[in-house]
């Protein structure tokens, strides 16, 4: 199976990329990040959201805007970075002008509140994205996350191979890389974001959410008839999981196997990509084939 997304030019060394904060305020510098990047080669601009407060946010709706839309159109930025999720990206998104962006795709990253991008940009552009460590996160982000960042934006094989869970569904599929954050996914239902869903490999992740929560959103995706088009579904980091005073009942893994039951494709828990310092980069929109057998579990990228 081909790709029929496309992939923007990987980067090169002397290339330009930028920073900017699409959402919630940075708490402090990021010069960790900038540094490992140089280490990379790369030229890196911040934008004016990388040091702007406005409440939660880096800076106004506005200033957030202007900001991405500026990067989005210099076609001398060859990677857009976001430095951080939290909340505030739908603010914006419907504001924004993706036509220069599809005449001259750069590659987007972030995880998280990003997800929103990535929905949209896989939806509307059909460009592919990088779902990746943020700024933010790079201090405490694991080597090899942080290598597969670099490899993915380079253009570099890319591939995966982890131990099994016990719970895992076996099997071998093939489809189109999609997902991101639960949460934001059901966000972008019945909107014009909204990502399609058939024969396509989905991947999940969240934090911080109820047991109940992720059971909710689970259904909603149930009811629309998402979970029932997908050939395949990789579940990533739910971290941080709460419960109520009377326990919900079930784990995350029996939560999302009740869901799917009725479906026969393969399905992979703990995947290392998500709120996680192992946080590993996965290209959205790529075709991929995800094998999964009792010992091990394959991601492999086309």
């Amino acid at each position: 199976m081909q790709d029929k997304t496309l992939a923007p030019p990987f980067l090169r060394k002397g290339d330009k990329i930028a920073i900017t904060c699409p959402a919630k305020k940075l708490p402090g510098t990021i010069d960790s990040a900038v540094k490992l990047l140089r280490s990379w080669d790369l030229e890196v601009i911040l934008g004016e959201t990388v040091q702007a407060s406005h409440h939660q946010y880096a800076g106004s709706d506005e200033l957030r805007r202007r900001d991405l839309q500026s990067f989005l159109d210099d076609k001398t930025i060859k990677a857009i970075i976001a430095a951080r999720g939290g909340y505030g990206t739908i603010r914006i998104i419907d504001d924004l002008n993706f036509w220069n962006f599809k005449q001259n795709p750069k590659w987007l990253v972030g995880f998280s509140d990003i997800t929103i991008l990535h929905s949209h940009i896989n939806e509307t552009c059909r460009i592919q994205t990088i779902h990746g460590q943020m700024p933010l996160n790079i201090p405490d982000g694991t080597k090899p996350s942080l290598e597969s960042l670099r490899k993915a934006l380079f253009g570099e094989q890319l591939g995966y191979e982890i131990v099994s869970n016990p719970l895992n569904r076996c099997g071998t599929t093939e489809g189109e890389l999609i997902g991101g954050n639960l949460t934001l996914l059901v966000m972008m239902n019945n909107s014009i974001s909204e990502m399609e869903y058939t024969g396509k490999i989905l991947f999940i992740e969240d934090v911080g959410e109820y047991m109940y929560s992720i059971d909710r959103m689970l259904w909603n995706l149930r009811r629309g008839g998402q979970l029932a088009r997908l050939k395949g579904l990789i579940v990533g980091g739910f971290t941080d999981l709460k419960d109520n005073d009377i326990p919900f009942g079930s784990s995350l893994e029996q939560i999302v196997l009740e869901h799917v039951k009725d479906y026969e494709y393969p399905v992979c828990f703990d995947f290392p990509a998500g709120h996680l310092a192992d946080n590993h980069a996965l290209v959205l929109g790529k075709v991929v084939t995800l094998s999964v057998e009792p010992e091990k579990t394959k991601l492999s990228f086309a």
